[in-house]
C-alpha cells in the first residue's frame, strides 16, 4: 500500500471536499481510504509513505473528446490556399494526413500525445479515431499503446463514407471487433463506442450497418453533431431536416453515446438532446481555432443537458480548456458574470460520469472504492485556498505541468516530473523518423 499525505487533498466528493493536511491510501489499483495524515499514518504503518510536502492532491483530468491521429500534424505546413472554411480545412489537412498513417504510426501517434497527458495529469480519455488506409487492428495498437503507458481509455473508430464503401465497412468492423474484444475482457482500463465521423459523411445504408453494429456489441456512438453549418446545410439538403434531428430519429442519441460539439443547432434539437439522454462536449480551442462557431452551452446546461469538457487534439492539457471554456463565453454573451460554473462542471463533475458510464468503478474522485487516480500539483499559492475556492486558482494560477506525480489505477506514472519506467527519448526519436517519412509522403 502506498500512502500519499501531507497534502491539500481535494476530493470532489461533496460530502468531503477537502481535507487539509489531508492523506490517500492507494491499495492495489483502488483507494481504500482518505483523511487526516497523522490518522491514516497511525492507522497504516506499515504502508510505504510519500510526504507530497502540501501539495496539492486531486482526481486525475478526464478528457471527454480527443483524437491522437492528429498528432503528426503539429507544425506541418501544407500546400493551397488558406482554408475559408471547416469543410476546407477537412479536407486540405486532416483527410490528407489520416490516410497516410500506417500501423506503426497509430501506435507512435498514440504514444506521444499519452506522454503529454501524463505529464499533464491526464488519466482518462476519450478518443475518436481515424486512419482510413489502415482502419483494421488500429484501436488494437491505440489500446497497446496504452497498456504499455497505464492509461485509462475509451476508444473507436470513425466510420465514414468519405474514402468508399470498403474502407466504411472496414471502419464498422474495427469497431465490432474491438468492442467485443472489450466486453470480453472486462477491464476498466480499456473500454469502447461505435464511431461516426459526421452526418455529411455517412450515408443512411451506412448508418444502418453502424446501429445494427453498435446494438450487437452494446456500446454508443461517439459522433461529430453540427461542427461546421456545413453538416447542417449537407443534412437539410439530402435527408430535409438538420442534424441532430436526424441522429435522433435513427436511434444514434442515447445515454450511452456522445453527440461533440453541437454548434450549430435550435432550441427544438436541444429539446432532441435533452429528451435522448446523450451526453455533448465542448471543445472551445478547438471550435475557436477552426473558426465554427460558439457552442451554445451555457444555454445547454440551463435546460438540463449533460455537457463535458474536451480539447478534440487542440491540446492534451485539460487545464487549456477549462480556462478557455470560461473566457470564451463570457466574451461570446459579453457578460462577465457568466461562465463562472460551467466550466467547472464540465470538467470535474460530467466528464466523470461521461467517461465513467460503462465502468463497474469510480474515477474522478478521492473515496473509499474509487481507482486510484491522482495526481499531485505543485502550485505555490499565495492566498488562501479551500474547497470554495480551488476552481478559481485552477482557473488563473494551475496548468497541467504543475503536475509533478501521476497515479492510474494505482500505478505511478510519474512521480516528481520523472516518467516511470518510460522511454521518453526512444518513443520521441521513433516518431520524429515515422512523422518525417508521412510528411514526405504527403
Amino acid at each position: 500500500m502506498i500512502l500519499i499525505g501531507n497534502g491539500k487533498v481535494f476530493t470532489r466528493d461533496a460530502n468531503n471536499p477537502y481535507i487539509e493536511d489531508g492523506a490517500v491510501l492507494i491499495d492495489g489499483k483502488v483507494i481504500k481510504e482518505v483523511g487526516k495524515t497523522a490518522d491514516l499514518k497511525a492507522k497504516y504503518k506499515d504502508a510505504e509513505y510519500k510526504d507530497v510536502k502540501g501539495r496539492l492532491v486531486m482526481p486525475g483530468f478526464i478528457n471527454a473528446h480527443q483524437h491522437y491521429y492528429s498528432t503528426y500534424g503539429r507544425g506541418l505546413s501544407l500546400d493551397g490556399p488558406p482554408a475559408t472554411m471547416f469543410s476546407q480545412i477537412l479536407e486540405g489537412l486532416w483527410w490528407r494526413l489520416d490516410k497516410q498513417l500506417t500501423l506503426e504510426d497509430v501506435y507512435y501517434s498514440a504514444l506521444i500525445p499519452m506522454l503529454e497527458e501524463i505529464k499533464c495529469g491526464v488519466t482518462t480519455a476519450v478518443d475518436h479515431h481515424a486512419s482510413p488506409m489502415a482502419a483494421r487492428g488500429s484501436l488494437f495498437k491505440i489500446a497497446e499503446a496504452a497498456k504499455e503507458m497505464g492509461l485509462r481509455r475509451n476508444l473507436c473508430y470513425e466510420v465514414s463514407d468519405r474514402d468508399g464503401l470498403k474502407i466504411a465497412d472496414d471502419g464498422i468492423a474495427e469497431n465490432i471487433e474491438f468492442a467485443k474484444y472489450c466486453n470480453e475482457e472486462k477491464d476498466d482500463m480499456i473500454k469502447a463506442m461505435f464511431g461516426l465521423h459526421a452526418s455529411m459523411t455517412i450515408s443512411d445504408e451506412t448508418l444502418k450497418k453502424c446501429l445494427k453494429g453498435a446494438d450487437s456489441v452494446g456500446v454508443g456512438f461517439h459522433v461529430h453533431a453540427a461542427e461546421g453549418i456545413e453538416d447542417v446545410a449537407d443534412s437539410l439538403a439530402k435527408y430535409h431536416m438538420r442534424v441532430i434531428e436526424r441522429w435522433h430519429k435513427a436511434g444514434v442519441l442515447n445515454k450511452k453515446s456522445i453527440a461533440v460539439h453541437c454548434i450549430h443547432i435550435t432550441d427544438a434539437e436541444m429539446k432532441m438532446l435533452k429528451d435522448s439522454g446523450v451526453s455533448v462536449v465542448h471543445n472551445p480551442e478547438s471550435n475557436m481555432g477552426n473558426a465554427v462557431g460558439v457552442a451554445p452551452v451555457l444555454k445547454m446546461m440551463e435546460k438540463g443537458i449533460e455537457v463535458g469538457l474536451g480539447t478534440d487534439g487542440y491540446t492534451f492539457d485539460m487545464t487549456e480548456s477549462y480556462k478557455v471554456a470560461n473566457i470564451l463565453h463570457k466574451h461570446e454573451a459579453q457578460l462577465p458574470s457568466v461562465g463562472w460554473g460551467e466550466p467547472p462542471a464540465m470538467l470535474f463533475e460530467n466528464n466523470r460520469k461521461i467517461a465513467g458510464k460503462q465502468l463497474e468503478g469510480k474515477i474522478g474522485i478521492l473515496e473509499e472504492g474509487a481507482y486510484a487516480d491522482i495526481i499531485i500539483l505543485d502550485y505555490k499559492q499565495f492566498t488562501p485556498i479551500n474547497e470554495n475556492n480551488i476552481n478559481g486558482h485552477i482557473l488563473f494560477g494551475v496548468c497541467g505541468r504543475n503536475v509533478d506525480t501521476t497515479i492510474c489505477n494505482g500505478r505511478i506514472l510519474m512521480d516528481e516530473r520523472q516518467l516511470v519506467g518510460i522511454d521518453e527519448e526512444k518513443i520521441v526519436a521513433r516518431c520524429k523518423e515515422l512523422s518525417t517519412a508521412m510528411w514526405n509522403r504527403i
